[in-house]
Formats: C-alpha cells, sequence, structure tokens
C-alpha cells in the first residue's frame, strides 16, 4: 500500500473539513454522519480518525474554517470604511445569501445547533464569529473598534435571525420585503446612510 507524504494527507484533511461544512450547514449537524461527511469527501469512514479525533473535533474545525473563510471572501473583500460595511450588509441580507446556504455563513446555518455543541466547539465559533465582528467594527469605528465590537455583534445578531427567517418564509415576495427591510434596519443601527 503506498505511503502518501505530508502534503497530501494536509490536502485530504482539507477536503473533508470543507466538503463538511458544506454538509452541516445544508443538512445540519446532527442531520450529517461521518459516513455522510466522508463519502462527500469521496473517501472511505475508515480514513476519518485518521483526521479526527471526533466528530466533534471535525465540527468544531469546520466551523472554525467556514468563519475563516466568511471572512477572508466577505469581510477583507469589502471596501473600507462606510462603503464596505454597506457591501458586508447587502452581501448578507441578499436573495443569493439566503438561496444558497450550503455556499453561506455558517451561523445562520448552524447557530441553533452550535449552542448544543461541547464548549471546544462553542469556543471554535466565538473566537471566529469574533474574527468577522471585529472585522466589521474596523470599518465601523477604524479609530477604536473595541468601542463597537458588541453593538456589532447586536447587530450581526439580528442579520442572521433576519436570514434565517427569510429562508423559512415559503412566500418568496415576503422573504424579499423582510431581507429589503432588513439591510435598512442593520444600516440604520450602524448609523450608516444607504447609497441607494
Amino acid at each position: 500500500m503506498p505511503r502518501y507524504g505530508k502534503e497530501h494527507k494536509q490536502a485530504t484533511r482539507q477536503r473533508i473539513i470543507e466538503t463538511a461544512g458544506r454538509r452541516f450547514k445544508r443538512d445540519g449537524i446532527d442531520g450529517s454522519g461521518i459516513a455522510t461527511l466522508m463519502a462527500d469527501a469521496g473517501l472511505t469512514n475508515g480514513a476519518f480518525y485518521a483526521h479526527f479525533a471526533s466528530k466533534d473535533d471535525l465540527v468544531a474545525t469546520a466551523v472554525t474554517d467556514q468563519l475563516r473563510a466568511q471572512y477572508a471572501n466577505i469581510i477583507e473583500q469589502a471596501a473600507p470604511g462606510i462603503a464596505g460595511l454597506e457591501q458586508i450588509v447587502r452581501w448578507y441580507l441578499s436573495p443569493q445569501h439566503r438561496d444558497s446556504p450550503d455556499d453561506g455563513c455558517p451561523s445562520a446555518a448552524l447557530l441553533d445547533e452550535i449552542g448544543r455543541c461541547p464548549d471546544e466547539t462553542k469556543q471554535a465559533y466565538t473566537d471566529g464569529v469574533l474574527a468577522v465582528i471585529d472585522g466589521i467594527a474596523a470599518r465601523l469605528a477604524p479609530a477604536d473598534p473595541p468601542s463597537v465590537r458588541t453593538k456589532t455583534l447586536s447587530v450581526y445578531a439580528m442579520m442572521v435571525g433576519t436570514l434565517q427567517l427569510s429562508r423559512a418564509l415559503a412566500d418568496q415576495r415576503l422573504s424579499d420585503e423582510l431581507l429589503n427591510e432588513g439591510i435598512r434596519n442593520a444600516l440604520t443601527l450602524l448609523g450608516v446612510q444607504a447609497s441607494r
């Protein structure tokens, strides 16, 4: 049997993490068994324990990875200052984000389950979400981001709830209206005058 190098093992681990992150957001943590997660990654069940101590270990790692990706793809890519705040809010509360939960924010997809996870997963989530919050706060108060951290976290919580509710509504028009109202509310709470 061939032995694989460290790079191959790391690439395989990352593939498991990424596919698990998407599956968790689509089907939930409890609705995603190890066999399904490994099949998604194109691997056998037996390979799981070469990479993770437990499913809880994978969940914590996948949540961290998903939040890191959200930071890199959304927060870092947004313009600096107030313009970036508006970009972030409009992306977060967009119909595209609503309609693509497996590619979207882990908070909106998994928050209720994360709340029931072990402390290690909650800590991984807390660390990751605070990085996102601090990236937003740095645009809101560049001279003193910590001064608006709790305010930013509160607005983020409102946005997460708005996105969750918009996904649950059967009425597409009502869901779109809710997203638009959520954008107005978030920008108002952040003290941002909407550009459109």
